[in-house]
């Protein structure tokens, strides 16, 4: 099936399964929607209206409905708008069902006399659950792991380990990886389903389990977690306290959905705006409000620029031709290093900058810039002359390009080593802020060159 016809027969279900939600035809509806994928049902579900939500609470069970509101992928303000929809009681037992760090992000969106009004009225040992994450702070692996897996002692054996994970898998987040405690609940190994299949029955666990296993801290940030999780090319992670007792695990969907937030964290922070994930929903005031107060700082910075030039005004009247390669000079430093702060970026975001060197990183980029403005300096030194026919003008500008791409290069690649040094995250370094600081260089060594060769240009 074609991908046009794939979209044709969503739309027809969507539209079959609307009316028969405006008709109440219960049992149709829920043959038809049940049988979905739920991440299809997720997406039927917001496109919904009001008073067809209504509808769709009344044909589904708080169990089913978790399904959905799992894949749900909607504003977080949106999430307090949706749950008071629902009856409280329907919404706390859909909060129970779901996966306890699921519903931890729902329940921390919502005002803290929410999230204590629906624990109050939820099933206990849910609430109880919900509760031991509810106290972690946000962007840490505590925040994005589940409490729902399941753990073994390492002296008992394969066949009573295999009695407890048919008994508890159903409830169970993943059941790929089984986690080794002992008596104390500290994590002491690891073993897969497959090596708990092959193993003889009366095996211990302790004999074939793997020791060497790797954990993270409960406190740890959720960008390191993803990244351990991609080098290591896991499935689940385990969690551990200061003790290194078992709390939890993070699963593979979860890191995902963190690189996913964490990309595009820094991607609008490279743009200089907070808006970027909210591109349909946001109202022009709310997206304005958000991006205004980088556009000060930059308006400030451009100011600057333009005092700068205004210090050269000697020159400029003396020389009128040097204002027209003022958009050349300073282009070229925008774009060099905007180039070297996303180099300088990625790698501290994957963690490659501690393994190469902070040192050799600038090394690097100083010979890039060398290169790359000696490459431009020769060719706009070239164009210049047989387009004006002054060797010496063009020569001042191949100069000025030459220097300014060596600094501009360094800067954009600089500028986020120091901050991700000072602790501060290094897309804050965005774009826009980097282009006005080179500006600022560029002109002042452009205009510097000129004023010292002034003598020798026509």
């Amino acid at each position: 099936m074609t991908e046009s016809m794939e979209r044709e027969e969503q739309k027809r279900l969507q539209e079959q399964l609307i009316n028969l939600l405006k008709e109440n035809e219960i049992d149709a509806f829920r043959e038809e929607f049940l049988d979905m994928h739920p991440y299809d049902q997720g997406q039927f579900f917001e496109e919904l209206d009001e008073d067809l939500r209504f509808a769709l609470y009344e044909m589904l069970s708080p169990e089913e409905m978790a399904n959905i509101f799992e894949q749900v992928e909607v504003p977080e303000e949106d999430y307090q708008d949706l749950l008071s929809e629902m009856h409280p009681m329907f919404a706390a037992d859909m909060l129970a069902e779901m996966s306890t760090d699921d519903a931890v992000d729902v329940l921390n969106e919502l005002d803290k006399e929410q999230v204590a009004s629906y624990l109050t009225i939820m099933d206990e040992e849910a609430a109880d659950e919900i509760k031991e994450l509810l106290h972690y702070e946000e962007y840490t692996a505590g925040s994005i792991m589940t409490t729902e897996f399941i753990a073994i002692k390492a002296n008992q054996t394969v066949r009573s380990a295999m009695q407890i994970l048919r008994r508890e898998a159903p409830g169970a987040e993943t059941i790929y990886y089984t986690f080794v405690v002992d008596e104390q609940k500290h994590l002491v190994g690891v073993i897969s389903l497959r090596d708990l299949i092959v193993a003889d029955e009366e095996t211990m666990i302790s004999d074939v389990m793997s020791e060497r296993v790797v954990a993270v801290s409960v406190a740890e940030d959720q960008e390191e977690v993803a990244r351990i999780m991609r080098d290591y090319n896991f499935l689940a992670l385990p969690v551990v306290d200061f003790q290194q007792h078992l709390l939890g695990i993070i699963t593979v969907d979860d890191v995902i959905d963190v690189m996913d937030e964490e990309a595009s964290d820094d991607y609008s922070k490279l743009a200089g705006i907070s808006d970027v994930d909210d591109t349909a929903g946001n109202s022009p005031f709310g997206a304005a409000k958000k991006r205004l107060p980088w556009l000060i700082i930059l308006l400030f910075l451009g100011m600057m620029t333009a005092s700068l030039i205004g210090r050269f005004e000697d020159t400029l009247n003396q020389v009128a031709i040097l204002a027209i390669f003022i958009p050349l000079i300073g282009g070229m430093a925008g774009n060099t290093g905007t180039q070297a702060l996303a180099v300088a970026v990625r790698g501290i975001a994957t963690g490659e900058i501690q393994e190469e060197g902070k040192l050799k990183l600038l090394v690097r980029e100083a010979l890039t810039g060398v290169i790359t403005g000696g490459s431009c300096g020769i060719a706009v030194t070239l164009v210049v002359y047989v387009w004006q026919g002054d060797f010496i003008l063009g020569a001042l500008v191949g100069i000025s390009v030459f220097a300014t791409l060596i600094v501009a290069t360094l800067t954009g690649a600089f500028i986020p080593l120091f901050m991700h040094r000072l602790k501060i995250d290094p897309a804050v370094a965005s774009g826009p802020f980097i282009t006005t600081i080179n500006d600022l260089i560029s002109i002042l060594i452009y205009f510097g060159l000129a004023t010292t060769f002034m003598s020798y240009l026509k």
